[in-house]
Parts: C-alpha cells; sequence; structure tokens
C-alpha cells in the first residue's frame, strides 16, 4: 500500500509527511513517500495533494510540477482508477470548478463550486481565518469516523470555497459565515483546515483516509 503526497512546490510537506507516516505505521497504512514523480503518482494505491499560498500559483505549479504532467497523472489516477484522494487547504481548493484569489482561473472540477474570498459579516473577524475553530459535521462519511461537532481543527486561510451542490459540503466551521471545512464525492475528500497541525482530530482523519477502502 503506497500513499504519496505530491510535491510541487507548494508549502513545506514536512508536518504533513511527519503525520501520514506516524499514523500509518499505528494502522498498517503502509509506504507514504513525498514525490514530484509522474509514475510515482500513478503507482499510488492514495494521494494527497497539499497546499499553502494563492490559488493560481498552486495550479501553475501542479501543472509544470515533475518530469511530465503530474497533473495529468493525478487525473487519470483518482477520475479514472478512483483511488482515494485527500486534498489539503489550497490542495483542497483546487478540487473547485474555478478560483477567484486575484483572477479567475480553472480548477480541478471536481466538486461543485467556486473559492470566493472569505467575507465575515462581523468586522471584529479578520482575513486570513487563522487558529483553531471548531467543526460542524453536516454529513457522514468513512474518513470521518470518530470526528464530532464541536471538534476542533486548525485553519490558516483567507479564501473558502461555496459549494454548489450542497451534500458536497460535509463539514464546516462559523467565523461570520459558513467556511466550508470538508468536501467530498467519490472517492475524494478535501480538508480546508490543516490535519497535519489538527491534533487529536487530524490525525484520527489522516488515520481514516489510510484505511479508507471506497
Amino acid at each position: 500500500m503506497l500513499t504519496v503526497l505530491i510535491d510541487y512546490e507548494s508549502g513545506n510537506l514536512h508536518s504533513a509527511e511527519k503525520a501520514f507516516q506516524r499514523m500509518a505505521a499505528e494502522v498498517g497504512g503502509g509506504e507514504v513517500l513525498v514525490s514530484a514523480r509522474p509514475e510515482d503518482v500513478a503507482r499510488a494505491d492514495r494521494i494527497v495533494l497539499p497546499g499553502d499560498g494563492a490559488f493560481p500559483a498552486c495550479c501553475n505549479a501542479l501543472a509544470g510540477a515533475g518530469a511530465g504532467s503530474v497533473l495529468e497523472a493525478l487525473r487519470e489516477a483518482v477520475e479514472v482508477r478512483g483511488r482515494p484522494f485527500l486534498g489539503i487547504c489550497v490542495g483542497m481548493q483546487l478540487m473547485a470548478r474555478t478560483g477567484q484569489e486575484y483572477e479567475t482561473t480553472e480548477g480541478l472540477g471536481w466538486i461543485d463550486g467556486d473559492v470566493t474570498r472569505i467575507t465575515p459579516e462581523d468586522p471584529a473577524l479578520k482575513v486570513p481565518h487563522m487558529g483553531w475553530n471548531d467543526l460542524v459535521v453536516e454529513r457522514p462519511h468513512p474518513v470521518l469516523e470518530g470526528i464530532e461537532t464541536g471538534q476542533h481543527a486548525y485553519f490558516v486561510h483567507s479564501y473558502h470555497m461555496k459549494v454548489a451542490t450542497p451534500d458536497q459540503r460535509l463539514a464546516y466551521a462559523e467565523y461570520g459565515e459558513p467556511v466550508t471545512a470538508i468536501v467530498g464525492r467519490d472517492t475524494m475528500i478535501g480538508t480546508q483546515f490543516h490535519p497535519e497541525k489538527s491534533q487529536a482530530t487530524g490525525l484520527r482523519l489522516i488515520a481514516n483516509f489510510l484505511t479508507w477502502a471506497p
């Protein structure tokens, strides 16, 4: 069993790699590999797409990562072969139809939604949304087993996904407006928060993902 964390030079992967390796060892989740090679993405049993930074830059980096096209390998693995996929932070946002950060940028189109700036009605709430916030779990999912409303997760972002198909939003956090926290459909799931920085809640989600058999 191989889980590949895609390295497309969009953020520090060290903490994510350590968290996935730790939970893989605990639950028998096999090997965890950080790679920018399309051939590694192609042979992966599970794929994780982290991401920090601006939506357009992350899109461009993903399209240009590795020798050949990591993006093509990713689409083949997830869309055609149904490999379990987890997007984290901007990696989750890239699952949307478009991002509206700086300019309109086409996403992967896996989730029926668009990424827009957070606009809390309360002026006391600053953007970026940074720090711990409670999750409100709306729909059950195998990767959310043991994770309940009221548990905390760690967020750092200024943009979030507005989901057009309600059943694709699995959880949200309240920050002057409902801020999408988890999305999913088929073999794909994404978290706006960083599970590798979210202590027990995040580690449980990682463990669930590593043992998920959709």
